[in-house]
């Protein structure tokens, strides 16, 4: 399905991961004056992107013919959005959500509908490189395709049959590109304390991170392989891996992150 056959399509939340799907969808091809965002706040860049695309923007959807539904507001006040919403909900709106933590179940009860999907998208969305997570277990085959379509504007999608599978998505991907960015924070550390001046100190360490996200995209050999390729026996890299590979290395340390981030997702869904 091409997003020129789409719409229309209201998206509630004009953040920044709405504005990410939003430039996605124009990009690929989603006729301006099919899209509406609604935002009762909205950002100067909001505000800056519609009136670049001729784009439709007001405080509320009320009164909105919608063919699909997007909600990319924050968990905690998407209940307080629904209630509000719920009357433009009809047979014919398909829902996506992209709110963390928030059921299908609490979706298609706060909006008197079963034709829900709930998604995770990151934030490498703004650029095209992002992944998204997605369930609809009372949608038709029509319905996966027009979210497919919009949610691949962004980056890859990966639909699941299991909806405890999005927890996890949220825990690895959805939060993922920030543990990436303090990474990156921690390697600059690092080469201060090695005598490097801040710039150059993160220059280094944004260089070598994307650089080598780079080179995993171009190369479709195994992380492990990868990294093995990296690492000479006995070298400077062996030395660190040592370090980081150990049994209180990187590896648990992420595990726990991950487990903490889950755990918050799910909290965020019985709220």
């Amino acid at each position: 399905m091409n997003l020129s056959d789409i719409g229309p399509v209201v998206l509630v939340g004009a953040g920044k991961m709405g504005l990410a799907l939003a430039r996605g969808w124009i990009a690929g091809g989603l006729p301006a004056d099919r899209l509406v965002l609604c935002d009762p706040q909205p950002s100067e860049f909001a505000t800056q992107f519609a009136a670049e695309h001729g784009i439709r923007l007001q405080a509320s959807p009320i009164g909105v013919l919608t063919h699909v539904l997007v909600l990319a507001v924050k968990p905690q006040v998407i209940y307080e959005v629904m209630a509000e919403i719920q009357p433009i909900v009809g047979s014919y709106t398909l829902v996506l959500s992209i709110a963390a933590g928030i059921s299908l179940v609490g979706l298609s009860e706060g909006l008197q509908t079963e034709r829900v999907i709930r998604t995770m998208p990151n934030t490498p969305a703004q650029v095209g490189r992002g992944i998204t997570g997605a369930v609809g277990l009372s949608i038709s085959e029509e319905d996966r395709e027009t979210a497919n379509a919009l949610l691949s504007a962004a980056g890859q999608v990966m639909w699941f049959d299991d909806e405890t599978k999005i927890d996890g998505v949220t825990a690895v991907s959805g939060s993922g590109p920030a543990y990436v960015f303090y990474m990156v924070e921690a390697l600059a550390a690092a080469a201060r304390r090695q005598g490097f001046d801040e710039e150059q100190a993160m220059q280094l360490a944004r260089a070598t991170v994307t650089g080598a996200a780079a080179l995993m995209d171009a190369d479709p050999s195994p992380a492990g392989t990868l990294r093995e390729n990296v690492t000479s026996p006995k070298g400077t890299t062996y030395a660190a891996l040592q370090v980081l590979m150990a049994p209180d290395g990187l590896e648990p340390l992420l595990d726990r992150a991950v487990r903490a981030a889950r755990q918050r997702s799910e909290e965020l869904g019985r709220t």
